[in-house]
């Protein structure tokens, strides 16, 4: 059975977004065995200088680093946007060759530029931002629906 791993930034906080991450993660069982790594997120200011936002960075994406396995797609503004199907023909491709995939959300100051050189790839959904834990939820379920459109399922339309 394929990994798939979802290495996250921060804490959910709001029980709506982990009742639907943990919806997806339970559909998502019947195809994969899921973790969710939750890595610490550092302190924040209420305006912190360039500095402080590169040291955020830097530990977040320390503790990131350790976390990596498999093929890994860390999710950056600046990345390639796939559709849904798109994103259903790479985790078939990383499922037949690899066995294991692993997708990074960063925090409020988004991704280290050296955890960003680790990945395979970088990936985004759209030009917009999302709030790291709402993304979780988002995310959750377009691995899930990739799996249903790589098994031919109903869930897709």
């Amino acid at each position: 059975m394929v990994k798939v791993n979802i290495v996250a930034v921060g804490k959910i906080k709001e029980k709506y977004y982990e009742e639907g991450v943990n919806e997806y993660v339970k559909r998502l069982s019947r195809y994969a065995k899921v973790t969710v790594t939750e890595i610490k997120e550092r302190n924040i200011v209420t305006e912190p200088s360039e500095s402080e936002i590169q040291e955020i960075l830097k530990r977040e994406g320390e503790d990131i680093l350790k976390a990596l396995k498999g093929y890994v797609i860390a999710m950056a503004i600046e990345g390639k946007k796939l559709s849904s199907k798109a994103l259903a023909e790479k985790v078939k491709s990383v499922k037949d060759k690899q066995g294991e995939i692993t997708f990074v959300i960063g925090g409020s100051y988004g991704i280290a530029d050296f955890v960003k050189r680790e990945a395979n790839e970088l990936m985004s959904v759209s030009d917009m931002t999302f709030p790291h834990t709402l993304f979780r939820v988002m995310l959750t379920e377009q691995i899930y629906r990739a799996f249903t459109i790589i098994e031919d399922g109903k869930y897709h339309k």
